[in-house]
């Protein structure tokens, strides 16, 4: 009898075993695919079973948790949704997330291994800590600025410290509110469907998702490549361009909307937006010093996140010399996201070095301890300190006495570059109206803040926009804020 029990006893070991070794499987080894299973709910019910960390701008959270009551407890909601959307993003039970809550769900959701008190907490545990904060650069009052300056009106703002990269505003109108796409069931199905179909597209985050001809904001890159290339050695000196131009190896003539034009200096192009000196210029660049220079300041670049990816900013690298010309001029195929043209003002402003662009300050768990922080890193060396130097006059002299006086700030030094961009099909679309810029205190180091916006509106006559009247005034507006915000402004 001793030896069937034994041989019993050593089965109900081997099965234990197995069952074991099996249990290890799955819990270890498939536990990946078992949670991403489109059919386990337990992952949807566990995430939502607690509150989302917060978003925070200046202290403040502009998002929060109700509990709703149902299986999928916690639904997000939103504080000034509308203003904070292109910078937030939605988390939604039905539809994800996107732009900080998703670039950082991680930490929004708890699940992130910075949060753990000990290395590997999470994969040991297999628990899930409270949601952790992300703290944002944006200042409440310069968002604010920017979304009461569009009124509405398809466009965007982005607006940037130029010594750091922080981005300080990034507005898209018309935009919408988050919070209808937080839960679940028709009402949230709804919204998302008329949001969809929208003509205005308050989805559509213009700031950075959506490119632009730029118009002649781009003028300033060729100015620098201009500079650079020792092309121009005299920004007040006659540049030998005819007025009118005809484009190389066509009969095209290019217009100008300024007078004065013929044999312009750098100077007097970039005060009064002349187009047959900047487009010649461009030319006698030639392509590849021109593309060079575009991929300085950032365009091509597919590449760049802040967290959330940014659109990339297109400068073709194959071009006849006639689209080049109009490509010098932010026409042809050039186009631009709002935040790359920021950055644009921002070179200028930095001494030309561009500082990488970045929207989150740092992170923390749910009780304020700081688990990571954002650094500032150079992005680019755009041109020389030189020229930089150079473009900063020159765009000061364009808002002092040129196109862009709209942007003038008493007891402030500021820069400024007007941009009317054609588009649609024979040019015949309502242009787009741009304008960057950058400013700094009278008792200022360096500049506070670079800004670029863009004014696409579809109701205006063609009389009635442009770069300085549609766009610099919201510009004033923004960096009014910026100056206010510095210690003594």
């Amino acid at each position: 009898m001793i030896p069937y029990i034994r041989r019993a006893a050593a089965l109900c070991l081997i099965l234990l075993a197995a069952l074991l070794v099996n249990a290890a499987r799955v819990m270890i080894f498939q536990a990946d695919s078992l949670d991403a299973n489109p059919a386990n709910r337990r992952v949807a019910i566990t995430r939502w079973g607690e509150p989302r960390g917060e978003i925070v701008v200046e202290g403040r959270p502009v998002t929060g948790s109700r509990d709703s009551g149902q299986q999928l407890r916690y639904e997000r909601t939103y504080k000034q949704g509308p203003l904070y959307a292109p910078v937030t993003g939605y988390a939604s039970q039905t539809y994800g997330t996107t732009l900080v809550e998703h670039a950082e769900d991680d930490i929004l959701a708890g699940t992130s291994a910075l949060l753990a008190p000990l290395p590997f907490w999470n994969d040991v545990s297999r628990g899930r800590l409270p949601g952790g904060d992300v703290v944002t650069t944006v200042r409440a009052s310069m968002q604010e600025a920017a979304y009461r300056g569009l009124g509405g009106k398809r466009g965007a703002v982005a607006a940037i410290e130029p010594s750091s990269g922080r981005i300080l505003a990034l507005v898209s109108s018309p935009s919408y509110d988050p919070a209808l796409l937080s839960g679940t069931g028709a009402a949230v199905k709804g919204a998302w469907a008329r949001l969809n179909t929208s003509p205005n597209q308050p989805m559509l985050n213009r700031a950075i998702r959506q490119t632009y001809p730029p118009g002649s904001t781009f003028k300033m890159v060729t100015a620098a490549a201009a500079l650079d290339a020792g092309v121009v050695t005299d920004v007040d000196a006659p540049t030998d361009t005819p007025d009118p131009f005809v484009l190389p190896g066509t009969r095209q003539v290019l217009p100008n909307e300024a007078k004065g034009c013929g044999n312009a200096s750098l100077a007097y192009a970039i005060q009064w937006s002349c187009n047959t000196v900047m487009a010649g210029l461009g030319v006698e660049v030639g392509l590849s010093g021109m593309v060079d220079t575009a991929e300085k300041f950032g365009f091509n670049d597919t590449g760049l996140t802040i967290p959330s990816w940014v659109a990339k900013s297109g400068f073709d690298r194959e071009m006849s010399d006639d689209q080049l010309a109009l490509s010098s001029i932010g026409q042809f195929d050039t186009t631009a996201t709002p935040l790359q043209m920021a950055l644009v003002a921002a070179a200028i402003a930095n001494n030309g070095e561009i500082a990488h662009p970045y929207l989150v300050e740092r992170t923390t768990t749910a009780g304020g301890t700081t688990v990571d922080t954002t650094g500032r890193r150079s992005y680019r060396q755009a041109m020389r300190p030189s020229t930089a130097n150079r473009l900063q006059r020159l765009m000061v002299k364009a808002v002092e006495e040129g196109t862009g006086t709209n942007a003038a700030i008493p007891g402030a030094t500021v820069g400024g570059k007007t941009g009317t961009a054609q588009h649609g099909l024979g040019n015949t679309g309502t242009p787009y109206a741009w304008f960057i810029a950058w400013a700094q205190a009278a008792d200022a180091a360096q500049p506070a803040v670079a800004v670029a916006v863009v004014v696409e509106d579809a109701e205006a006559r063609r009389t009635e926009i442009s770069g300085g009247g549609s766009a610099a005034p919201i510009a004033r507006a923004v960096m009014e804020e910026a100056l206010a915000a510095r210690p003594g402004g």
